[in-house]
């Protein structure tokens, strides 16, 4: 095991939407300007557009973050502030909103690779539920990386790994909500409904996972196609989301559901087969998950935890590159890897915790293990 060079930024946000922002803004400014550097880059490589152009996408989400997440928008506002604040004065509203529409905007033309696993573990004096998920991008991403736990009146509080400048991402909240994220390639995108990171901000202020449910389906569901593996204390569900229409999965008899990069039972978009090593992944994941069963037995299923999963099934690296620890693949120009490994663990009587690890786990750039809450 490694312990690569990470300097990993912790803020705490709190107050109304626009304080949330402008703190946000203030403490990560130089990262959110880094971002809308990186990104610009990688929609002209990606897309061949200009920053002008992904603006102007970002005017017509604007509009419906508006109408459907207004606080949302709020929050957007104030991170613009306080990135001004800092000395920038040339980021405004539609920069943020560019960053946290960025997968909507960029037409399924992004080439990332996760790996998620919920596993609902049942044994004798055991009820937890794990939630976790190898974050696969841009290697350039990684440095900007950040912890933020976010308080606002009324609401849980939430804990996420962030890409600065975006609203949502990637963690839980105090009512043992937990989101995971696989980006998948499909066609058509709409501007009228929400972007997915959105969407997953709107799931941590919710109580549980049927709460999250429903208020996704009141938003008329997701502007792009992608799926966000979702867990509670009583178990998870695999949201297969598109503008056309969602599909649900269940866990499977062993109570584990597992995900990677394409849609599994949702048919209703246009998905070509894009990521080769996307149905290794989950088949690797799906057996490994297997042997430890078989390994374990009932009686010692409640010694799965983050470790143990980092060290059996988030350090794989069978197939690779494209293996469920990736690493860049040298005939591609894009330098994808992945970023962070997240296990979240939820028990009834228990506080929600986590476990991250920058880097690529069980290698020579991993960093130590940062405990969310802190």
């Amino acid at each position: 095991m490694g312990s690569g060079s990470y300097n990993i930024v912790k803020v705490e946000l709190a107050g109304s939407p626009y304080e949330i922002g402008l703190q946000h803004g203030q403490l990560l400014a130089s990262q959110v300007v880094d971002q809308i550097t990186i990104y610009r880059d990688l929609f002209q490589e990606a897309c061949k557009f200009s920053w002008e152009t992904v603006r102007s996408v970002a005017a017509q989400f604007k509009e419906s973050i508006g109408l459907l997440a207004p606080h949302l928008l709020e929050e957007m506002r104030g991170i613009a502030a306080g990135v001004q604040s800092a000395g920038h004065s040339t980021v405004d509203i539609l920069d943020i909103v560019a960053l946290n529409a960025r997968s909507e905007i960029a037409l399924g033309q992004w080439d990332d690779g996760c790996t998620a696993l919920g596993w609902k573990i049942r044994a004798p004096g055991v009820h937890k539920q794990i939630l976790a998920q190898n974050w696969d991008w841009r290697e350039g991403v990684g440095k900007n990386l950040a912890l933020a736990s976010i308080s606002a009146p009324g609401k849980p509080q939430i804990w996420m790994v962030i890409e600065p400048g975006i609203v949502g991402k990637i963690g839980f909240n105090s009512a043992s909500v937990g989101v995971c994220l696989n980006a998948i390639r499909a066609r058509p995108t709409s501007t009228s409904l929400l972007p997915i990171h959105v969407l997953l901000r709107l799931a941590l202020e919710c109580e549980s996972v049927d709460d999250a449910i429903a208020s996704i389906e009141s938003l008329g569901g997701a502007a792009s196609s992608q799926h966000i593996l979702i867990a509670d204390k009583d178990g998870a569900r695999g949201l297969e989301l598109s503008p056309r229409g969602g599909f649900y999965l269940k866990e499977d008899e062993r109570g584990v559901l597992a995900h990677t990069n394409h849609f599994l039972e949702n048919k209703l978009v246009d998905e070509p087969p894009w990521l080769s090593g996307s149905p290794v992944r989950l088949e690797r994941a799906q057996a490994i998950c297997g042997e430890l069963i078989e390994t374990l037995g009932d009686s010692r299923l409640g010694e799965i935890d983050a470790k143990l999963l980092r060290t059996h099934l988030f350090s794989d690296t069978t197939n690779s590159p494209q293996a469920i620890c990736c690493s860049p693949d040298p005939e591609r120009a894009a330098k994808i890897s992945t970023l962070f490994n997240i296990v979240m663990t939820f028990e009834p009587g228990r506080a929600p915790s986590a476990e991250v690890v920058f880097g690529k786990p069980g290698s020579s750039v991993e960093s130590q293990v940062y405990q969310m809450p802190w």
